[in-house]
């Protein structure tokens, strides 16, 4: 029955939806699901990195965190995505803890297992790359908002990441479907609270950004970016 879940699971996740069953046997038979509750821990900071997970349902929260105890939220992740992207053909750690937001099912693949598939797979391994090349092309539009842009422009830079990577279209809006506390949003861009705040009252005087019923963030994208030419 659990070989029956994996499958139904893996060949949902992006990277594995276009392989044949054939294909995807040998995934299969390396891999395991796991469900994790609210608040549980996937992976601790520093714990030896020798996994690799999807997620099929829940949402996992990734951050790092300093010796003070200070938290630095690297990104909410959601059905379908994997984690951790630092993991392959290297060793060493988990560079961040991994905690689960949302109650969550992941298919677990241990990495060197995994890495010898996607050598015996080359398609596979292309598709993989194009995920890393994404996750990089994203990690240096987020070194360029530290450089390049004050405070302000950094929060706006990061609303319109979420649209992306935390949203979904409705209408001419994007729905943000996680809902994020100032603190949190501040975490992600090592900026306080307080700018946050300024920051989210005055767009959302410019009807920029308003909360659903749900207290939702409702985006509109396009305007935001406008923002950033004035």
């Amino acid at each position: 029955m659990e070989q029956e879940v994996i499958i139904r699971r893996l060949s949902e996740v992006p990277i594995f939806k276009e392989l044949s069953a054939e294909e995807l046997d040998p995934i299969v038979k390396i891999a395991q699901t796991r469900f994790y509750k609210h608040k549980m821990y996937v992976f601790m900071q520093e714990d030896p990195l020798d996994r690799v997970f999807f997620i099929h349902s829940g949402k996992v929260k990734i951050y790092k965190s300093d010796q003070m105890g200070k938290e630095q939220i690297i990104s909410v992740i959601e059905p379908g995505e994997m984690f951790p992207h630092a993991g392959f053909f290297r060793k060493g750690k988990f560079p961040a803890y991994a905690e689960v937001l949302e109650d969550a099912h992941l298919i677990v693949i241990p990495i060197d297992r995994f890495e010898k598939i996607l050598i015996s797979y080359p398609e596979l391994c292309i598709k993989l790359f194009k995920v890393l090349g994404e996750k990089i092309v994203d990690l240096q539009g987020r070194l360029e908002a530290q450089v390049l842009h004050n405070t302000y422009e950094q929060i706006i830079l990061l609303l319109i990441r979420l649209c992306k990577s935390n949203g979904e279209k409705v209408g001419g809006l994007y729905k943000l479907t996680t809902q994020f506390t100032n603190r949190e949003l501040a975490n992600m861009i090592g900026t306080s609270r307080e700018s946050v705040s300024r920051t989210i009252t005055q767009v959302k005087k410019k009807q920029l950004v308003s909360l659903d019923d749900n207290g939702f963030y409702l985006i509109n994208r396009e305007a935001l970016k406008q923002e950033l030419f004035y």
